[in-house]
């Protein structure tokens, strides 16, 4: 049953969309107490969990805990690293909340020099030079700025632990884009475009001008001259990124509200003008229990964060706006009632994107000014 909670934010979606307006999801504490039980419950859990583990001799055989004493719980790396980042996320917005004290905790257990020192060292063993390569890194550099931005007096502490981490994770995303030649288009971890705008939005909060310059740089040399990009094609059955979507919401980082405005025209012409929702329906989630088919419910909810980051792009009077809202509406009102702790499968990451999405993230830190 779909709590209280959940249910005011979702008529809050509609209420919006309705009035053709500005779209502006936020949490309440209820819904942010929910979503942080959830990473509560799997940050330290270590079973059950997929590692992406070469093995260069029997020497390499350990548990997860471990191999990357930080991040070692939610079934995966990269699932691990964004649920600390939803517990720093929502300690720094409820800092009064129940579930607060808990995520500090866990955030003070996790965020050890010693910890740390091991996540590094396991990154540069044999067979790892492309570890968790763009998407957990990606997230990885998302958690330091979300903890650099936290005004809280152990927030600088804790970054300060992940700082070897933080470095090692750039340098590898500065050494890869020189060289890889062709963007990665899927609707999986390995898609460019999602994780570009994660490390833009981290480079930008961190100050860090040169890689600013090289995603962007590296965004139009691979997107600029794209063209009716195939929406119709989407979603694949595992997907839980939108190739076009991501694509999109990279590009109105990249670019002045009024050339993206003159490019989305060309990238994605079926874009209706008014308030319309149904040019985009949502993916339809068939077995939640299966961790490939739930990917969808992640679809729709990275959806819906992208065509409000769209909307937030373009300039004010344009008449695109309302259905990209009307739009991510209707997939954040699909999907949300999805983010519960009946399946493992699904409840080990998507309280991160529920968050990411209600949260607002991204839609401003990242986006070019005229």
């Amino acid at each position: 049953m779909v709590g209280k909670a959940i249910l005011a934010v979702l008529l809050s979606i509609a209420a919006w969309s309705a009035a053709g307006a500005q779209a502006n999801l936020s949490l309440d504490a209820t819904a942010a107490g929910r979503f942080a039980r959830l990473a509560l419950g799997c940050v330290h859990l270590e079973y059950p969990n997929k590692i992406g583990h070469v093995l260069a001799s029997d020497a390499d055989v350990h548990p997860p805990r471990e191999l990357t004493p930080v991040f070692f719980g939610c079934f995966d790396w990269h699932s691990a690293v964004h649920g600390h980042w939803l517990l720093a996320r929502l300690a720094r917005l409820y800092p009064d909340s129940e579930f607060a004290k808990a995520a500090r905790t866990a955030l003070d257990a996790s965020f050890t020099e010693a910890n740390v020192a091991a996540e590094v060292a396991y990154l540069r063993g044999a067979g790892r030079r492309s570890f968790e390569r763009p998407y957990g890194l990606a997230w990885l550099l998302q958690l330091v700025a979300e903890l650099r931005s936290w005004p809280d007096p152990d927030a600088p502490r804790w970054a300060a632990a992940l700082h070897p981490l933080e470095v090692e994770a750039a340098d590898r995303i500065r050494d890869w884009l020189p060289k890889l030649h062709y963007p990665i288009r899927v609707g999986e971890h390995s898609q460019t475009a999602f994780a570009f705008g994660l490390i833009r939005d981290w480079s930008v909060a961190a100050g860090d001008v040169a890689m600013t310059s090289l995603i962007d740089e590296r965004s139009r040399a691979y997107y600029l001259a794209d063209t009716d990009c195939p929406l119709r094609y989407e979603p694949s059955g595992e997907d839980f990124l939108s190739p076009c979507l991501a694509e999109v919401d990279l590009m109105r980082r990249v670019m002045s509200p009024a050339e993206f405005s003159r490019w989305l025209g060309r990238f994605l012409p079926q874009i209706p003008r008014g308030s319309r929702s149904d040019w985009l329906q949502p993916g339809i989630v068939t077995d939640r229990s299966d961790p490939k088919l739930a990917h969808i419910d992640g679809l729709n909810l990275s959806r819906a964060w992208m065509l409000l980051g769209i909307a937030s792009g373009l300039p004010a009077a344009d008449k695109r706006r309302a259905s990209l809202e009307a739009a991510a509406a209707k997939h954040a009102a699909g999907a949300l009632p999805a983010v519960t702790s009946e399946h493992y499968e699904g409840g080990h990451w998507l309280g991160s994107f529920a968050v990411y999405l209600l949260g607002g993230s991204g839609r401003i830190a990242g986006t070019a000014q005229q």
